[in-house]
């Protein structure tokens, strides 16, 4: 079964996507609390693209080659999620290559390091998710070396085709090889929510309706 991207950006958020994984036995999913949305209300979903960056201290013979073919290599849907190892000595993602990665149907970008161009990049369709800014160019200072391999990003482990959901929470890794199975139990538990809400917007008792649902 594919899965339909749009419809779990409509419906589901970052804490029920937790916590189905937390059901499914995968605990610590969750990326660092400092990686955030550009804006408030970005949300991103889809299967990862990784990108694996390093820092550099002289100018590449070709700067930006790795960089691009990652970026030329994203497909619909797909969301670019790239390590910088923890480095702020550039700002690795900015405009040129949101543009180009909203060229090739790229939904959004999450990476545990910095921007620069987020001005511009703030009011294009796209999701990004980051540490924090730096107007330096990566060029001579950040280098992709590797794409679509094994990563850590923010304290979870990344393969490519995993499942990112993002949000004003946090991002979420999905293992894919239970994505299927985790975004029908979040989209079932989201349905029992409004039930729960209901409940409680009556005037029920929280406890109550703990011990009725299991839900919170």
């Amino acid at each position: 079964m594919a899965l339909d991207y749009k419809l779990m950006k409509e419906k589901l958020y970052s804490g029920v996507v937790a916590d189905i994984l937390d059901q499914l036995g995968y605990k610590n999913q969750a990326m660092d609390p400092g990686i955030h949305p550009l804006k408030d209300d970005d949300v991103v979903v889809g299967p990862a693209f990784t990108v694996l960056a390093v820092d550099v201290f002289d100018e590449p013979e070709k700067p930006y080659e790795m960089e691009f073919k990652s970026v030329d290599a994203l497909s619909k849907d797909e969301v670019l999620v790239a390590t910088t190892n923890g480095s702020v000595s550039s700002g690795f993602w900015g405009e040129l290559l949101t543009t180009a990665a909203v060229g090739h149907g790229a939904t959004g970008c999450v990476l545990d390091g910095l921007s620069r161009d987020t001005r511009v990049i703030r009011k294009m369709n796209f999701s990004l998710f980051l540490r924090g800014t730096n107007p330096l160019d990566s060029k001579g200072r950040t280098d992709v070396i590797r794409n679509q391999c094994t990563i850590t990003c923010g304290g979870v482990t990344v393969r490519p085709g995993d499942v990112i959901f993002g949000d004003y929470d946090g991002v979420v890794v999905i293992p894919k090889e239970v994505a299927e199975e985790c975004v029908k139990l979040a989209f079932e538990k989201v349905s029992a929510e409004n039930v729960v809400r209901d409940e409680l917007l009556a005037g029920a008792s929280a406890e109550e309706v703990y011990n009725k649902y299991h839900i919170l």
